[in-house]
């Protein structure tokens, strides 16, 4: 075997700005979600997942999608969303049921309590959103700043590439005809 590690001075360092760059986009990755959870999570009772569960199904025509696909729109990995629907279910937020696509497969579906909770969430969720990011930045900053996101998750997660999450949509077409 070979060892992979780049001897010390072929490490490509940060220089100082970048490495105050670097530093903030680090702050920013690991403060900004608990700050929108905690909000979901006083006002909704929803974590951020379980509020991106909602919004996907909202968002899907007949509001249901196979679960493979709703973990890709939620951003998360399918253990992860099993576990969230099952809440979501609990609460009466969400249904279970077989869908003949491709195959066997289970679809969740938002139901009206479902719809309801999201409609009353996503105000408290949108301003908080505004209150720690939309709002202090200029139009171009907050533009720039959706650019770099997409391009790293193109490189980190291109399953959960936006652009490949509308293909996935649009494949969905017709979900509800089987059931």
């Amino acid at each position: 075997m070979t060892d992979r590690t780049p001897a010390p001075d072929d490490v490509p360092w940060l220089d100082a700005a970048q490495l105050r760059d670097w530093r903030a986009l680090m702050g920013l990755v690991m403060t900004l979600p608990p700050a929108l959870d905690a909000e979901l999570k006083q006002d909704a009772g929803l974590n951020s997942f379980e509020y991106h569960v909602l919004a996907a199904l909202s968002e899907a025509e007949h509001q249901a999608l196979p679960m493979s696909e709703l973990a890709i729109l939620s951003r998360g990995s399918r253990s992860r969303l099993s576990h969230a629907v099952s809440r979501l279910e609990d609460a009466g937020w969400v249904e279970r049921r077989a869908c003949a696509e491709a195959g066997v497969r289970t679809a969740a579906h938002l139901t009206p309590a479902g719809r309801r909770k999201l409609e009353a969430s996503a105000p408290g969720h949108v301003r908080e959103a505004r209150r720690l990011v939309v709002d202090h930045l200029t139009p171009e900053q907050f533009a720039a700043l959706g650019e770099a996101a997409r391009m790293i998750l193109r490189l980190t997660a291109p399953e959960l590439d936006e652009d490949n999450a509308e293909a996935c949509l649009a494949a969905l077409e017709g979900l509800d005809a089987a059931g």
